[in-house]
């Protein structure tokens, strides 16, 4: 009875004695991938181990917390599984005072493990209480438009700017990799409705303004085109008047001239013809004082007969 009982003390301190040893070596072995950290902690010290592959430690003596190298993401907003608004993050007052809906995903990664794990109790909810701040600081210095529309790309490298800045000031061993804005729209059904009515006005604003310039375009030319026609026939009188004028001037010189020369005869010459020029139609005749010839030339230079002259000639 007493050799039973001491084999069955030796089989279970065997059994204890191989379980003892199982636990220490499992203890004692861990396995990491690439895309995981391993802090080991020796008697409250950390240290890193960053490569893959299987490593040794104490048990007992020392820890081991394993922690991801990949980019985590963190919601602002909206719930992440069931996609259902949470108004007190989204909803966001603009420059302009309108409401504004707006969710936003975070992407974040671990790049110092041990401050991660040592420096906060919990540093994505810092992370996200500091992107709040951030974002609704940033999104009331915009207009409701830009918001939903034109200006997303610009607040998001504002806010993320604004992030990075204050993580590295707070050195919680992680960073932000990336923010977007994954919705943004009036908070209610009117002023939805609303935005809508005016971005149909902006739109047929647009239209106006390309028909405007269309009609710009095909006008112009034209006006420019009977413009410089306008300009080019008065250029065209212009010179005729001037020309004219000229010719004018050159007559009136050699007229002068002949008059210094012959100031009798360019006198009476010219007193005929302005009578001529006045009485067209009627026969001018010079006749000479105690004249005997027969035919007499009138100042247009044709010849008539002396009889004529009683006939109702003039002298």
């Amino acid at each position: 009875m007493k050799q039973e009982s001491r084999k069955a003390i030796r089989i279970v301190s065997v059994i204890l004695g191989v379980v003892l040893l199982a636990v220490l070596v499992l203890s004692s072995v861990y396995v990491t991938t690439e895309d995981q950290y391993a802090v080991v902690t020796t008697l409250g010290s950390p240290s890193v181990e960053s490569r893959s592959g299987i490593h040794f430690k104490i048990p007992f003596i020392q820890q081991k917390t394993i922690i991801s190298k990949n980019i985590r993401g963190v919601s602002i907003g909206y719930h992440e599984d069931t996609n259902a608004t949470i108004e007190a993050e989204s909803v966001m007052i603009t420059v302009d005072y309108n409401f504004v809906d707006v969710d936003f995903y975070l992407e974040w990664r671990v790049t110092d493990p041990v401050k991660y794990l040592y420096a906060s109790d919990d540093p994505e909810n810092i992370l996200k209480m500091i992107s709040q701040s951030y974002i609704r600081d940033t999104i009331g210095l915009y207009g409701v438009d830009a918001v939903i529309t034109t200006g997303k790309s610009e607040i998001q490298a504002a806010i993320k700017e604004k992030i990075s800045e204050r993580m590295v000031q707070e050195d919680l061993g992680v960073a932000l990799v990336n923010i977007t804005i994954q919705d943004a729209e009036p908070p209610t059904e009117e002023v939805q409705n609303a935005f809508k009515a005016v971005e149909t006005a902006k739109q047929g604003a647009e239209t106006a303004t390309n028909n405007a310039e269309q009609y710009y375009n095909e006008k112009i030319p034209a006006a420019k085109a009977e413009a410089d026609e306008i300009v080019r026939k008065a250029e065209a009188y212009r010179q005729a008047r001037i020309n004219d004028a000229t010719a004018q001037a050159d007559k009136f010189n050699e007229l002068y001239q002949e008059y210094a020369r012959y100031p009798e005869i360019t006198r009476q010459r010219l007193f005929y013809e302005t009578l001529g020029e006045i009485l067209p139609d009627v026969k001018v005749m010079i006749i000479p004082d105690g004249s005997s010839i027969d035919t007499y030339m009138a100042v247009d230079g044709s010849s008539v007969p002396a009889s004529a002259l009683s006939k109702g000639g003039v002298q």
